[in-house]
């Protein structure tokens, strides 16, 4: 019965053929059709401007063709269809000229670290390297180390010196997950700024002269600055332990202060100052400040 009062309440409507009309062309339709008319006109106008056409010398090395040697092929790309970065030129040669390029990428925004290679002779990143419309662009994956396949290199080994450090906060009294919030004071958090902002790129460990000739032994500029992230850090109780593993000859004692870690890091942090803070502490020049705020002793006092 309420089905029957339900469909009896709605009446059918009858329209005459100018009103369904007038229902169908609504204030949207004209809209979509300028913009439309728009994108045809800025079109035309790509075309009619003379093309600014860069060329890109890019690595090549196929691990399915093993016989064949590394190359460098050339790539035109008009800038005036291309977005300002050599990461744009990348997708716009791997999506319209040539799909077997290689290479990695995420963020598009100088985050994650995937697009690191080197560029006109400097390790960067890609999303965030300006396009030099003046001569022909070089590009080749990080140097000195092991190719997956064209622009990307093997990072293994650069993730295992990473995981060596043990990457993460230690205490001595470990506190069940959620239960306490471990404090810093502000003094304290201060000192990890300039650190914590590492993307693991890999840009200044590949531009470490050091790095490339002993990086089965020597942890190189990113592994060393996170180390030392983890050292200075007031709620880390494992200080003595980080810096032990740290007095052979090698992990550390390889830095030169050559200094092109600090030259070529895309977010303009000073991994050889971090090294060297980590060498005054294994020397016995500088020790850890006690922490401003801390847990255990304010836990006690409840």
């Amino acid at each position: 019965m309420a089905c029957e009062l339900f469909f009896l309440r709605l009446k059918p409507v009858e329209l005459t053929l100018n009103q369904i009309r007038r229902i169908h062309v609504s204030n949207v339709a004209p809209i979509s059709i300028q913009a439309k008319d728009e994108q045809k006109a800025q079109a035309k106008a790509a075309e009619a401007k003379p093309k600014r056409l860069k060329t890109f010398s890019i690595y090549r090395w196929n691990p399915d063709a093993p016989s064949e040697k590394p190359r460098m092929q050339s790539y035109t790309v008009d800038l005036n269809s291309c977005g300002p970065m050599v990461l744009d030129a990348l997708i716009k040669i791997k999506n319209e000229v040539d799909p077997t390029l290689t290479f990695r990428r995420s963020c598009r925004e100088g985050i994650c670290g995937s697009c690191a290679m080197n560029i006109g002779g400097i390790n960067t990143l890609a999303c965030i390297s300006k396009i030099d419309s003046s001569s022909c662009t070089k590009i080749y994956p990080l140097p000195h180390m092991y190719v997956v396949k064209d622009l990307v290199p093997d990072m293994n080994n650069f993730y295992n010196q990473y995981r060596s450090i043990q990457p993460w906060l230690q205490r001595n009294n470990e506190l069940k997950p959620g239960t306490v919030q471990y404090l810093q004071s502000t003094k304290d958090r201060d000192k990890l700024d300039g650190l914590y902002e590492c993307i693991l790129c890999a840009c200044c460990s590949t531009s470490c002269p050091s790095y490339w000739w002993n990086g089965d032994k020597y942890l190189g500029p990113a592994a060393l600055m996170q180390a030392y992230r983890w050292i200075i850090d007031s709620r880390d109780e494992k200080t003595d332990e980080r810096l032990g593993r740290l007095k052979d000859p090698f992990s550390v004692y390889r830095c030169h202060t050559i200094m092109n870690c600090t030259k070529t890091c895309p977010k303009g942090l000073n991994p050889g100052r971090a090294i060297a803070e980590i060498k005054k502490l294994l020397g016995g020049i500088a020790t850890k400040e006690k922490p401003g705020l801390q847990t255990d002793a304010l836990l006690s006092q409840k």
